[in-house]
């Protein structure tokens, strides 16, 4: 069993992991929800969960890409933060209590959601949802504007949702031709051959979270 076999198994351990806490959340709001609405609000659970794990796993991605950390448990941790607020929200029913309770945990995880977001921006941030989603154009979009804000931090995040981009896209000689910039903003990033190992752990990622919430792993041409 080679090394990078036993990292992917790990990862993808992680991700299903934050898939099976947002299964719990999706049953317990089914529940509160009551026999009579149990299909609508398992139906909105579900699907505000998986929206919702998305958008916090990729954002979580890019956190790390920029702060430094393990990408994988970023994105682990995001998922739950995002999934669990989307569950909550897609599925809220049931008594005043319950909803009193459900709301409590809303506030909570979404209170983490935004923090990362405002970690590194609204613009990056979207970018890198709607490359989850295998749009492209809108996250090139979005890349550029961010690569445009006066904060550091934006601009970098901004640079790697270009760069994965492009990578997703089999452009790679147009991802590799940011790394220079990323070397400037990043002092964690001294050389190519650094960027390079970055820019892979990260597509290796950005798959198993398209695959961890049935979206397909490899973008139609």
């Amino acid at each position: 069993m080679t090394y990078r076999f036993i990292l992917q198994r790990v990862r993808r351990a992680i991700l299903a992991r934050a898939a099976g806490v947002l299964i719990v959340t999706v049953l317990t709001m089914t529940a509160l929800g009551g026999c009579a609405s149990e299909s609508n609000a398992s139906r909105g659970a579900k699907e505000g969960a998986t929206t919702g794990a998305v958008a916090g796993a990729v954002g979580g991605m890019v956190t790390a890409l920029v702060f430094g950390g393990n990408v994988a448990d970023a994105a682990a941790r995001g998922a739950v933060y995002g999934g669990s607020t989307g569950a909550v929200v897609g599925g809220m029913s049931g008594s005043k209590r319950d909803k009193a309770e459900a709301a409590a945990q809303v506030d909570a995880n979404e209170k983490r959601l935004e923090d990362l977001r405002k970690k590194i921006g609204d613009d990056a941030f979207d970018g890198v949802v709607a490359l989850a989603k295998c749009k492209h154009e809108v996250a090139i979009a979005n890349a550029k504007v961010a690569m445009q804000s006066s904060k550091r931090d934006y601009r970098l995040a901004g640079l790697w949702v270009e760069v994965l981009t492009s990578a997703d896209q089999r452009r790679e000689a147009e991802a590799r031709a940011r790394f220079p910039e990323i070397i400037k903003l990043d002092k964690k990033v001294k050389t190519d051959a650094d960027a390079e190992a970055a820019m892979r752990r990260s597509m290796e990622e950005l798959g198993d979270i398209r695959e961890a919430y049935a979206l397909p792993r490899v973008c139609p041409a």
